[in-house]
């Protein structure tokens, strides 16, 4: 493995706060919304994440880069973040079944960071700002030339994204044994969501993201899956449109996260940008259904808005999260359609929320023996 010569770096953020540092990863220049996450594991699954797609993150865990990456480790076929931000960046990783280093799979990838700032200052500066545009840079030390870019960066309100990582080509995945067909429409959907429906005995066709409702149905599925994605939901109209058509078939549907948002928006409910978003692995949420409570993995910057929702004559709340009490969860109280804001594919975890996959199968078993 050559050895990485680090050199200085520079963070700029959109109210003038400025951190120095070292460079990771490729030299050059990278801006986007700043964000963090708070997990202690899983670095790869984050950084290759669609739902990332447009921001820097950084990672509150001390070391970034220790055990390495290997391909069974991504969730979708590319780096998504625009740069990292971390504490310690490991160089080298001890996992014997790594395929490489965190620094070479950077470089390949074309991604900026910055390593050796002091991360607890950093969140606490935007846990009380609120989520801004950043921009980090290896190449320029000049602060007003960094403004200068740094302006161009657009905000991540009213921002779509979607059409930036969803698939181009429809493509599918079958398990040896077929039970349901169910339609995936992709607006930044991770692997592991596939290899759920897959093991339920789904067969899944992903559809880009913008593709007619009347093109899903003529393959004539049991059921829908609207995925995860970036970008403010409320800015990703063809979706929601395409929501609203399923819902007017009484077909299943399943959404998470951006899915969970086109639900709502296609119900009139809005949707609005956090303080700071839910970003990491250890989010308690309740399901008001059950009463129990499970960690989940979370990553998004908008939220449903429960006033909206709250005396809603069709659409009811099913999980809340008990730090903030924001809405984690809804479905329809006339239509086999429900929805969260948090990954229960999460990979490597937790798991508590693994059981809303075999919820869908249950609705889509449900609708196929009508």
């Amino acid at each position: 493995m050559k050895k990485h010569i680090s050199s200085e770096a520079v963070l700029l953020l959109e109210d003038g706060t400025i951190f120095k540092g070292k460079s990771l990863g490729r030299i050059g220049t990278a801006g986007g919304e700043l964000c963090f996450n708070t997990g202690m594991t899983g670095y790869q699954e984050i950084f290759t994440d669609p739902s990332y797609f447009g921001q820097l993150v950084v990672n509150t865990v001390s070391h970034v880069g220790n055990y390495g990456v290997q391909q069974e480790e991504v969730e979708s076929d590319k780096v998504q973040i625009s740069g990292l931000v971390c504490k310690d960046f490991s160089h080298f990783f001890s996992r014997k079944t790594a395929e490489g280093s965190l620094q070479e799979y950077f470089e390949n990838a074309g991604i900026v960071g910055i390593c050796e700032i002091d991360t607890r200052a950093l969140v606490r500066h935007i846990r009380d700002k609120g989520a801004m545009n950043a921009i980090v840079s290896s190449e320029i030390t000049d602060i007003e030339e960094l403004r200068m870019k740094l302006a161009e960066v657009p905000s991540m309100a009213g921002l779509e994204l979607a059409s930036q990582v969803s698939t181009h080509d429809v493509y599918e995945f079958k398990p040896d044994e077929v039970k349901y067909k169910v339609a995936v429409l992709d607006l930044g959907v991770k692997r592991n969501s596939l290899r759920n429906l897959v093991a339920r005995g789904c067969e899944v066709k992903v559809f880009p993201y913008n593709t007619p409702f009347e093109e899903m149905e003529k393959w004539n599925p049991d059921g829908y899956f609207v995925s995860n994605g970036p970008g403010d939901p409320a800015a990703t109209k063809v979706a929601i449109d395409s929501v609203k058509q399923i819902l007017d078939k009484h077909k299943p549907m399943f959404g998470i996260c951006m899915g969970h948002q086109m639900l709502a928006q296609a119900n009139g409910i809005a949707t609005y940008k956090m303080h700071n978003g839910h970003r990491g692995l250890n989010h308690p949420v309740k399901n008001l259904l059950t009463g129990r409570s499970e960690i989940t993995s979370q990553n998004h910057g908008f939220v449903v808005d429960a006033e909206q929702l709250r005396n809603h004559p069709e659409v009811e709340v099913t999980h809340i999260n008990l730090n903030d009490d924001t809405i984690e969860g809804i479905r329809m109280k006339t239509k086999p359609a429900f929805s969260v804001q948090y990954h229960p594919e999460s990979s490597p975890g937790p798991h508590d929320s693994t059981y809303l996959f075999d919820d869908f199968v249950a609705l889509l078993e449900q609708s196929k023996n009508k």
